[in-house]
């Protein structure tokens, strides 16, 4: 499978300063990089850095980041899905997952997730895969944002449409588990049709619902 990587990068101004956003870097230039301190979402900062640069040396991986100086304050993942997930299911070499966003809070109100996203799509470097994000209410920052479910569920859906990802239906038990969790979706201009059929059998388990 060829995994096109090409590089983009923009300079974001603000009143504090100027912000580099960049991507998908090697993890060597991660290494290089401190972690905010409020990028603890998934796991202590020190950790999350460490996969930041494991997910970076996959052949499929991309890291779309936002630093500040030669400090890490958001990124974005692109990963093959988990072996232990539904989405695994058929080995698809197309098929990777938006995994991860998460933006230090003080930097949040900058727009930095709907660019970095946009980053990643630039120069069509995705068309040949389906990529694919589960969105689950409880990994949402409801008390930071202060947002109620309903609308985080927006806000992640509207930031998703920036690069044409759409609302797919599932029976996945735990997408289904709470009606604000959701599963989108985009399937890039390349991908064959097989795969799309293949994507459609991972998504229904009961066949009367495909």
């Amino acid at each position: 499978m060829n995994h096109l990587k090409i590089r983009q990068e923009e300079i974001l101004h603000t009143e504090n300063g100027s912000l580099v956003l960049e991507g998908p870097v090697p993890p060597e230039q991660i290494q290089t990089c401190r972690m905010h301190a409020e990028l603890d979402a998934f796991r202590r900062p020190a950790e999350q850095k460490e996969a930041l640069i494991e997910i970076a040396g996959l052949p499929e991986g991309r890291i779309i980041m936002a630093t500040d100086k030669d400090q890490i304050v958001g990124y974005v993942t692109f990963h093959y899905p988990d072996e232990y997930e539904r989405w695994s299911e058929g080995n698809m070499e197309d098929l990777v997952e938006l995994g991860a966003v998460e933006i230090a809070n003080e930097y949040r109100g900058l727009g930095l997730a709907k660019k970095l996203i946009q980053l990643a799509f630039r120069e069509q470097q995705l068309d040949n895969m389906i990529v694919f994000t589960t969105e689950y209410y409880w990994h949402w920052d409801l008390e930071n944002t202060g947002l109620s479910v309903w609308d985080y569920r927006k806000m992640m859906e509207k930031l998703m449409k920036n690069v044409d990802m759409v609302w797919f239906a599932t029976d996945d038990p735990e997408i289904c588990s709470h009606p604000a969790n959701c599963l989108m979706v985009r399937v890039g201009k390349k991908v064959p049709q097989a795969s799309v059929e293949s994507f459609d059998r991972i998504r229904f388990h009961q066949r009367f619902m495909y």
